[in-house]
């Protein structure tokens, strides 16, 4: 299990050094949120700026883009990285996709079945140095590749793609068409055991595929501080964050695992009423247990490796390495997982 952090910081001004410290830490990979930010740009800077380290976005939302913007912007940043760029893709909800992105809402996992297909097409036809593009699909369709619009040949055109996903049919997609799975968050060692590992074998054996040759990532709920009082003060706030992610009716399977699938239930009439605070009290100590993993710099490791041995190929935890930030603690801890 190879363990990567998040991306620190929003501020594109603040990528390089926070890339740099990272690397120095020993972590295996930055992962990059698209949440107020756009998630593409800081690879470029953390290509740039470093020499070993992987990054990726986790995740970019696909819709709203065209699998030629996308694929025009992972096969750039796979030439820059020198094959370190991962290409993490998102569905996002029916609400954010109609609404606050103003894109159509159709068929999620048949259309991003498709998006998946037309990007390899569309990187097929690069590699060859513009041959012809052929891609008809019910939601996508290519056809047409000049010289002038194929990109310069290089070294790394087989741009690793990892999907996020909660429900079956996408885990299943996962194994079948990608290199990696994004598992949510909000997720527990039964939901990763029983839910998204058959799945994701489903998905492999449809495609006469190895699990050795497919990665299952997380940015995890990992809670570690200093001393008792710290990982207090952070367990409050994963749950309230815990609370923001259970209300969202896609996610209710991580709940029903653990026959809580009612609280799913209240909680999304809170959120619709904007009742934030209220809703973390919904979330009881017990279930903060089983969708957290809390430890001191000293023992979180083995608590980790214990946690998800087989069911995770890499965690990051959901609060992030910060340069500056008990430097040495997080350095020790990366060479646990890293070597």
């Amino acid at each position: 299990m190879k363990l990567d952090t998040g991306l620190s910081t929003r501020n594109l001004r603040d990528v390089p050094a926070a890339a740099r410290a990272a690397e120095a830490a020993g972590f295996d990979a930055i992962w990059i949120p698209e949440a107020g930010n756009d998630g593409f740009l800081p690879a470029a800077l953390i290509a740039e700026h470093t020499k070993r380290i992987k990054m990726g976005t986790s995740v970019a939302i696909a819709f709203p883009r065209s699998p030629m913007i996308t694929a025009a912007t992972a096969w750039d940043l796979a030439g820059l990285s020198e094959g370190r760029f991962i290409l993490g893709l998102g569905t996002q909800v029916k609400g954010h996709i109609e609404r606050r992105y103003s894109t159509k809402w159709e068929a999620p996992v048949p259309r991003l079945r498709e998006y998946l297909q037309s990007l390899r097409a569309i990187f097929k036809c690069w590699s060859e140095g513009g041959a012809k593009l052929s891609f008809q699909g019910k939601y996508y369709n290519f056809s047409l590749m000049t010289p002038f619009f194929t990109p310069a040949r290089h070294n790394f055109p087989n741009v690793p793609i990892h999907i996020a996903g909660v429900n079956e049919h996408i885990i299943r997609l996962a194994g079948e068409l990608c290199e990696g799975l994004h598992a949510h968050p909000f997720n527990s060692p039964k939901y990763l055991r029983e839910y998204v590992l058959p799945n994701v074998e489903k998905g492999l054996q449809k495609a006469g595929r190895a699990r050795k040759d497919f990665e299952i990532q997380s940015t995890a709920f990992v809670i570690v501080g200093k001393n008792q009082d710290e990982i207090e003060k952070t367990r409050e706030a994963v749950r309230q964050q815990i609370s923001f992610y259970a209300s969202t009716r896609t996610y209710k399977i991580v709940l029903d695992m653990h026959g809580w699938g009612d609280v799913a239930q209240r909680l999304n009439e809170k959120a619709a009423k904007g009742e934030w605070v209220a809703m973390a009290k919904e979330i009881t100590d017990e279930m903060l247990d089983v969708y957290t993993v809390s430890g001191t710099f000293d023992d979180i490791a083995d608590k980790v490796k214990q946690r998800y041995d087989g069911l995770l190929d890499r965690v990051a935890f959901y609060i992030p390495y910060r340069a500056g930030t008990d430097d040495a603690e997080w350095a020790k801890l990366a060479k646990r997982f890293n070597g």
